[in-house]
């Protein structure tokens, strides 16, 4: 299978709810690496599972989105925990949602919050009947 991933940076803040998480109940910031890594068993016509300057267009949008934001008051995040696991799979979903790539067969997304923690969500895209461009 092959594979690409694209990585960007970027500062946000957050606060855990719903238990006694200590200091992590309280507004902090956190230095996020996203990587958004795309699987498919098939190249295009150029030799690409997708143009990944799409891709990195797609990400940087995100991370303009998300950068220096209390993920709290974000819609998405309305009612839930802003763990990094629901982190990993709203941006998975964002991407997904957006992404028309007919070689791409998993997106997976990781979300560090520190050098040592992490989470992630894969998703396993359906066949296209007709192969739209990205």
């Amino acid at each position: 299978m092959y594979g690409v991933a694209v990585k960007r940076d970027f500062k946000a803040q957050h606060y855990l709810i719903g238990g006694d998480w200590g200091e992590e109940n309280h507004i902090h910031t956190h230095h996020y690496f996203v990587e958004l890594q795309l699987r498919g068993t098939e190249l295009d016509k150029h030799g690409y599972i997708t143009n990944i300057a799409e891709v990195e267009s797609l990400l940087d949008a995100q991370v303009r989105y998300y950068q220096d934001q209390t993920l709290n008051d974000m819609p998405e995040f309305t009612g839930s925990n802003p763990s990094i696991e629901r982190f990993a799979f709203i941006l998975c979903k964002a991407f997904t949602d957006k992404m028309r790539a007919p070689t791409v067969r998993v997106v997976t997304v990781t979300v560090w919050e520190s050098d040592i923690a992490w989470a992630s969500y894969t998703h396993i895209m359906k066949p296209y009947k007709t192969a739209p461009k990205f």
